[in-house]
């Protein structure tokens, strides 16, 4: 093959207590991008998007990764890149992942599969690195994965798929910005032990939860005492968001990822299309645009497109 055509998807990370471990592909928001071979060395980068994102390979996502592929693959091909971006930069959707995450997944086809989706996972981690000053894997997980991954480590790359539950997904994208830069610094450096103990118990509530198809359980281990609390500040109307979001039926849900953007289960696509539509009346009353997003979590990840 010399090109190919994917179609890959915004994710959610951290699933409010599984920080930097857990996280789900969702099947809206999704970004559209093309890759092709060349038979010279060189690394092209274009955006038909506008957003205004480097197409320098150097400060480019993608483009990083590429290089780390040519360098440590010692490859004499080079790639050309066609991105059109539908998860906005800053949004907390893994933007930054999805761009990263297909540079690795295509160039790997186009390549004749020669990777293991590990080693895919370790050469689109340098795009998240670029982008957030950490080498993290965990939108890239589920992106390249599909469905719900536990990223047991990042060094060296152990990503363990989780099953994935018939749940429905609604995310709001209030138009403010968190970077993720930011979001990192205010983290507190110490946890208390107390605090460490219960969320250590709702990991493992959630990742229980998940394998046994228990959505109660799912719910009552969907509980943050460590990182939500300090970020949530960040992000307008989400207390609101949250409160009116259990009164109407979710599972719960919290911040995606670093924020703006905010997540909410639910057993029912009706209950989804409820929060959906409360989640744009909260932040019109605040006068802030939003996109709300209702999706099943997508059990694919990145799939390949005609």
């Amino acid at each position: 093959m010399k090109n190919i055509k994917l179609k890959v998807p915004a994710t959610v990370a951290n699933m409010v207590c599984g920080f930097d471990i857990l996280d789900m592909a969702i099947h809206e928001p999704y970004d559209e991008m093309e890759i092709r071979l060349r038979e010279d060395s060189d690394i092209i980068i274009k955006h038909t998007d506008p957003y205004g994102l480097p197409e320098n390979a150097l400060e480019n996502v993608a483009g990083v990764v590429l290089l780390k592929m040519q360098e440590e693959l010692q490859l004499k091909n080079g790639f050309e890149v066609i991105i059109h971006k539908n998860i906005k930069p800053g949004s907390g959707l893994g933007s930054s992942a999805a761009s990263a995450a297909g540079a690795a997944f295509g160039a790997n086809i186009l390549l004749g599969n020669i990777l293991s989706r590990e080693e895919v996972v370790h050469f689109a981690m340098y795009g998240e690195e670029l982008a957030s000053g950490v080498r993290h894997a965990d939108n890239i997980a589920p992106c390249i994965y599909g469905g719900i991954t536990l990223v047991k480590s990042s060094d060296p790359v152990d990503i363990i798929p989780l099953s994935t539950p018939d749940l429905f997904v609604t995310a709001v994208h209030p138009q403010v910005e968190v970077k993720t830069s930011d979001a990192r610094q205010i983290l507190k450096k110490n946890v208390e032990l107390k605090d460490a103990i219960q969320q250590w118990g709702n990991v493992a509530g959630l990742v229980t939860g998940i394998l046994k198809n228990d959505f109660a359980l799912i719910g009552r281990s969907l509980h943050d005492v460590i990182v939500e609390p300090v970020r949530s500040i960040l992000i307008p109307g989400f207390d609101e968001v949250k409160t009116k979001s259990m009164e109407i039926g979710a599972l719960g849900g919290g911040i995606s990822g670093s924020g703006p953007s905010i997540f909410m289960l639910s057993e029912q696509e009706e209950t989804a299309r409820d929060i959906a539509d409360m989640m744009k009346s909260v932040y019109d009353t605040l006068k802030i645009e939003s996109f709300v997003y209702v999706s099943k979590i997508n059990p694919q990840g990145i799939k390949t497109v005609q």
